[in-house]
């Protein structure tokens, strides 16, 4: 099955084993993922003003590129996934912000949110299926105790996300259940890491970020796994007490595409 595939900044300059790793695990899953020919950022944050159309666009052209192709979109960064989720959902229920936007782009691109968008970790559950992975797991991670960090952006605002219980989620902890890890469920995994006023704040960010790791820490989590590359740099620049991996790395471990690592 192929997918169009939005990778986001992040995972193709400071995070780019990230990106090899979800590509060669998309691939042993039986999923190829075609890159969209020259995306453009996201814009980083889903602005709510209405009348706010320009830092939109990219997800747009990122999302009409897709149906071009008559596929499904997914984006492994949860940021570059939120902003992507919520253009098209606006794109779908908001008439006025749509009509602009088809307007700013004509004639060369109409775009009516008929793109479906998933968020890799969606593919693994709902297309690929749990069973299959554990199936697929040469390297079980046994005895790993790890905290699954959802974040802010991977579950909220429900309505255009519609991904999970956005209070008692689930599918971070099936993920790891499914590779042979022990899932531990703490307080804060559904909280702010503070990553957006890391440049206004830092001491208020590193606070918000102490609060996560410590929090998955006393619950007694041995790493945190977490969707977001900048939650991902966040916790770690702000001195979590135990490692922050990303999902995409745990997965190929797994699959036995990363050598396994004790940590």
């Amino acid at each position: 099955m192929k997918f169009s595939y939005f990778p986001g900044c992040t995972l193709k300059n400071k995070a780019k084993d990230l990106d090899e790793y979800a590509r060669k695990s998309a691939l042993t899953l039986g999923i190829q993922l075609e890159e969209i020919d020259e995306w453009q950022c996201c814009g980083g944050v889903f602005t709510t003003a209405s009348d706010e159309v320009a830092t939109k666009l990219s997800s747009v052209r990122a999302l009409a590129a897709a149906r071009a192709k008559n596929q499904d979109l997914v984006s492994v960064c949860s940021a570059c996934h939120n902003v992507i989720k919520q253009t098209n959902y606006a794109m779908q229920t908001d008439r006025e912000f749509a009509d602009k936007v088809n307007r700013y782009m004509a004639p060369d691109i109409q775009y009516d949110g008929s793109t479906k968008v998933y968020h890799y970790l969606e593919v693994l559950r709902d297309v690929v299926g749990f069973d299959e992975i554990r199936k697929r797991t040469v390297n079980p991670l046994t005895g790993r105790k790890i905290g699954a960090y959802y974040g802010c952006l991977l579950l909220r605002p429900v309505k255009a996300m519609a991904m999970d219980d956005p209070e008692n989620p689930a599918v971070m902890e099936d993920f790891i259940r499914a590779i042979g890890g022990e899932p531990v469920i703490y307080p804060y995994r559904n909280e702010c890491c503070g990553g957006y006023i890391s440049l206004e704040d830092p001491e208020l960010a590193k606070k918000k970020s102490n609060m996560v790791s410590d929090s998955a820490a006393g619950a007694g989590a041995d790493c945190i796994v977490t969707a977001c590359p900048l939650c991902k740099y966040n916790l770690v620049k702000n001195g979590s007490k135990i490692p922050v991996v990303y999902f995409t790395e745990l997965l190929a471990e797994a699959l036995g595409i990363k050598e396994v690592k004790n940590v």
